[in-house]
């Protein structure tokens, strides 16, 4: 029976205090649900999406990088305290190696630019 359904929303061991399995063990229920493909969407962060994408491509698995960012009310350069208490968190997938190279940017950016308490992106 193959799986007519896809996790778009997945979080791993690098989404800390949110998510708990490890990459080969997401693949690998993937694999076993006959699942065409898995996403990855940790918390803010993209450390597991080389490893990721190896074990899927390797299991059959067709892997969706991404990342559950979250986003500043107003600008990722706001640093006052109180305003961003509660981030709201925005789902960005790879469609293609080019929206693949956008995600590191914007994720990137908000480490280097956005970080306070945790790293923030905005609409620009």
């Amino acid at each position: 029976m193959t799986a007519d359904f896809v996790h778009l929303h997945v979080h791993s061991e690098y989404s800390l205090l949110d998510g708990a399995s490890r990459l080969k063990d997401l693949v690998q229920k993937a694999v076993e649900y006959e699942m065409p493909s898995i996403a990855l969407t940790d918390h803010g962060v993209m450390y597991g999406v080389v490893d990721f994408y190896k074990l899927a491509k390797k299991a059959g698995i067709n892997p969706v990088l991404g990342c559950e960012v979250y986003m500043a009310p107003r600008t990722r350069f706001d640093k006052e305290a109180h305003i961003d208490d509660t981030l709201p968190h925005l789902v960005l997938l790879a469609e293609n190696n080019q929206g693949y190279k956008n995600l590191v940017s914007i994720v990137s950016q908000a480490y280097l630019d956005g970080f306070y308490y945790k790293p923030r992106a905005d609409k620009e």
